[in-house]
């Protein structure tokens, strides 16, 4: 056999695995595994979105604590997702609560920074002109400076969408559900094509959020252009 015979070989048996009908079906099947881990990586990225994105318009829009944001989420970026999602399985114990902790503190820092980032590239021209209008700090933020910063914010949840889609296998680490689940259990059994099937579905999901969101920041784009 060639060298390059027993990759093709895996890749081909985890198509045919992933549309085996025997394992399409169920609670523990490809379907419900990829809900679940759409579902995880969906919830993800919302509760981070609700930490960070006001954070980065009050860091954006006042200037201020721009310092220690960016230091601290420097550091939350240094922090092994292996280890957060270990040491808060031993504490909490095994579930979803673990794996969804690893992943929020994932994903906060690149929400955080397109929320920011977003504001601080608006022209500042733009911000005087607002404010000789008469707008009141509010108004600037949520008439001007929001509007003006959606595209960078989304490329901020776009990146953070990506990180964390890759990263939910760890849920099943400890014992929560998602496409970690065919993962684990091939490396168990040393089922190489049950593996790679996993990885591929991770892969296919990503594509179609990475597809959405072109879609959506090119959509965003063409308002702001057209207004």
């Amino acid at each position: 056999m060639d060298a390059g015979g027993a990759p093709m070989n895996y890749f081909t048996e985890a198509i045919a695995w992933i549309l085996d009908p025997a394992n399409a079906e169920g609670s523990g099947g490809v379907w419900a595994r990829s809900a679940e881990h759409l579902w995880y990586t969906l919830l993800a990225v919302l509760l981070a979105s609700v930490i960070a994105i006001p954070l980065g318009y009050l860091v954006g829009h006042t200037g201020r604590g721009r310092g220690l944001v960016v230091a601290s989420t420097g550091a939350a970026r240094a922090l092994p997702t292996l280890g957060v999602v270990t040491l808060v399985g031993l504490i909490l114990g095994i579930g979803l609560v673990a794996p969804l902790v690893a992943l929020v503190l994932l994903a906060v820092p690149s929400v955080l920074a397109g929320a920011y980032a977003g504001i601080e590239a608006i022209d500042p021209r733009t911000i005087d002109a607002a404010r000789a209008m008469g707008m009141s700090d509010w108004q600037l933020l949520t008439r001007v400076e929001i509007p003006l910063g959606l595209p960078l914010l989304l490329g901020g949840v776009r990146s953070a969408t990506l990180q964390v889609v890759a990263t939910a296998t760890l849920a099943a680490y400890v014992g929560a559900g998602g496409l970690g689940r065919f993962l684990f259990l091939g490396l168990k059994t040393q089922d190489y094509p049950q593996m790679l099937a996993s990885a591929l579905l991770v892969v296919l999901i990503a594509l179609i959020l990475e597809a959405l969101f072109e879609i959506a920041e090119r959509v965003t784009a063409r308002r702001l252009h057209v207004v």
